[in-house]
């Protein structure tokens, strides 16, 4: 018998605050047409003040019960992948779990930053492959806003907030690619790579910091990482780009998304691209594009998804599954 961990639902959710290019253009030097011509991104959304991580978080995660048409118990367990956690602890997952009114089970948190959900999904996919759950609730979501120097025009417009959630159930396969569910993962990270993507705070440092980001460097390492670590957990499955019906990568450049594309030999209509309306949500980004793509009917059952993130770590890497 072959488990495999198969998407069920999904679901997102965006604060209702739309925050465009042309806004930031009042209080630092920069221009809609600066913004848009180096990222893609013509706007994000911003969580109101007294709206959470998790508040974000619960909201996607009822949106792909809904999709699932499941209950709360229904679910053994909770992953919530995020970088800006409500609190420095408990788990923003185990707030998720309360705020569902799920009683059973565990939740807990994943930190790779932008590669968080890609995390967290290989973590669900081993703990169903394991026997320890059998479904899975699986959430990346963020409130970045709260962590940027709004001063910084190099990596202020480039972050947003918001949610999405996708629900995995142990389903049985024949083993081959041909099964639906996750089919292979790929995860990687390199901790000389710190100074590049980091925030300048924490508790152990008794600081609360914000963002800094050498664009540059990360650009450089991106596309290269990005594309080998698609390709590697593809060729686990004698796959290869020609196979792959999407590609749904982690949303922050449309020049990464563009360069690893091209470095995969897959054309941009076989690409889902959000960036342009949410900016990088960080662990949110893959969860919230691939509901966005499904919402919009181009993600249909039985296609090969590939999603790939790269982060603060540096942490990159990649998943395989069939819709």
């Amino acid at each position: 018998m072959h488990l495999r961990a198969v998407v069920r639902g999904v679901g997102h959710y965006l604060p209702q605050r739309i925050v465009e290019n042309s806004e930031f253009e009042e209080s630092i030097d920069t221009s809609d047409e600066w913004i848009r011509s180096r990222s893609g991104i013509e706007r994000r959304h911003f969580a109101a003040p007294d709206e959470t991580t998790s508040d974000l978080a619960t909201h996607a995660a009822r949106n792909a019960l809904a999709d699932a048409g499941m209950e709360p118990d229904d679910i053994d367990a909770i992953i919530l992948a995020t970088s800006t956690a409500d609190l420095t602890f408990p788990s923003a997952a185990t707030m998720v779990q309360n705020k569902l009114g799920m009683t059973r089970g565990f939740a807990f948190d994943v930190q790779a930053v932008c590669a968080g959900f890609v995390f967290a999904l290989s973590n669900a996919n081993a703990l169903i492959l394991s026997g320890q759950a059998k479904r899975v609730l699986v959430i990346g979501a963020e409130t970045f806003s709260r962590i940027l120097d709004m001063q910084d025009r190099g990596t202020c417009v480039l972050f947003g907030d918001g949610a999405g959630a996708l629900l995995l159930e142990a389903q049985e396969g024949t083993g081959s690619s041909d099964d639906r569910g996750i089919l292979a993962t790929d995860l990687n990270s390199d901790g000389r790579y710190k100074d590049i993507l980091y925030v300048d705070g924490g508790v152990s440092t008794n600081t609360t910091g914000v963002l800094k980001m050498q664009g540059k460097e990360v650009f450089r390492h991106a596309v290269e990482k990005l594309a080998t670590t698609a390709h590697t957990a593809l060729e686990k499955i004698g796959l290869s780009g020609d196979d792959v019906d999407w590609i749904v990568p982690h949303q922050a450049n449309i020049r990464i998304i563009k360069g690893t594309a091209n470095r995969m030999k897959v054309p941009m209509e076989r690409v889902i691209v959000t960036v342009q309306d949410h900016g990088n949500t960080s662990a949110a980004s893959i969860p919230l594009a691939l509901s966005v793509g499904k919402a919009q009917g181009r993600i249909k059952p039985g296609q090969l998804v590939v999603t790939e993130a790269i982060g603060g770590g540096l942490a990159w890497g990649a998943v395989v599954l069939r819709w």
